[in-house]
């Protein structure tokens, strides 16, 4: 759940891949190519310029080629409404809140941080209801000093089925994300794992692709949590140097990538999770989608 941030690139004027993506034309993007599974290029809500208005934010995602919107936790459940409504107007839903929950882990010792935990989590799950989104990432743990992997796995377990039922009530998936929190990064079998301990439909993984590269193959957890993927994040890194990139940028094989969400049957967003820019750069970004959904 790391942010990326970068300082913006003139793609279309001196990158060889502008080229490309001229040449394979619309059409290829629409359709994915050959694919069979339907994908759908989103971006966070935070990545857009700060200085427009929600609609014009909305108008430009869509002009950019985005056809949904991630956004943080919100409070305020009319305001989450009217967002969502206003999203689905101009045509780029809401289709997830990234809820996080590094600052009040279901790992923590303390009752009163669980609790916490639990209760912005509710928050999340009836705002989500309120945009008429269906997923709500966490970040379930941290291990540190007060929990180790196992405490982390005991009580994360315990305490987060208390969620389940709000969660069957508001029809919103709690997507469990793999990020950098000393937690399931040892392998796809063990993230996987995981989530089937739970035994509930409301309890899913989100993915994230460039989370994995420094730990192993993203195509091998693809294919290993297979139907358990709910969502998924793009992001690139590059092992040599441990550093963030733009997409196609770093070390992931977009590919075989594409390949393997293929092949599992994943229908629905990528949704980008990087630093924010203008407009060139977030049509530049847009572009980057799309010859990823072409298998590129």
């Amino acid at each position: 759940m790391k942010k990326i941030h970068m300082k913006r690139r003139d793609f279309l004027k001196s990158s060889a891949a502008a080229a490309m993506v001229m040449s394979l034309g619309k059409r290829a993007f629409a359709d994915g190519g050959n694919y069979s599974t339907k994908l759908q290029k989103a971006l966070q809500y935070s990545m857009l310029p700060k200085n427009l208005s929600d609609e014009d934010k909305f108008k430009l995602a869509l002009d950019c080629g985005f056809e949904g919107i991630e956004v943080n936790p919100i409070e305020d459940l009319d305001h989450a409404k009217a967002l969502g409504e206003l999203s689905r107007e101009i045509g780029t839903p809401i289709h997830s809140i990234c809820f996080g929950g590094w600052d009040m882990p279901f790992s923590d010792p303390d009752p009163k941080v669980i609790q916490r935990g639990l209760e912005a989590a509710r928050t999340a799950l009836r705002a989500a209801n309120a945009l008429q989104a269906d997923t709500v990432l966490l970040v379930p743990v941290v291990v540190n000093k007060k929990a180790t992997v196992e405490q982390a796995w005991e009580r994360s377990l315990k305490h987060i089925p208390e969620l389940i039922p709000l969660a069957d009530e508001m029809k919103v998936v709690i997507a469990i994300e793999e990020v950098w929190n000393g937690f399931l990064l040892d392998s796809a079998s063990e993230f996987a794992r995981y989530v089937d301990e739970f035994d509930s439909p409301w309890i899913q993984a989100y993915f994230d692709v460039g989370n994995v590269v420094k730990f192993g193959d993203p195509v091998e957890w693809i294919r290993t949590l297979g139907k358990r993927i709910n969502k998924i994040h793009l992001k690139d890194f590059r092992k040599k140097g441990e550093k963030w990139t733009n997409l196609r940028d770093g070390d992931v094989d977009w590919p075989a990538v594409r390949k393997a969400i293929d092949d599992i049957g994943y229908n629905g967003f990528l949704t980008t999770e990087l630093g924010g820019g203008d407009e060139a750069y977030l049509r530049d970004l847009g572009e980057r989608c799309d010859l990823i959904i072409a298998g590129k």
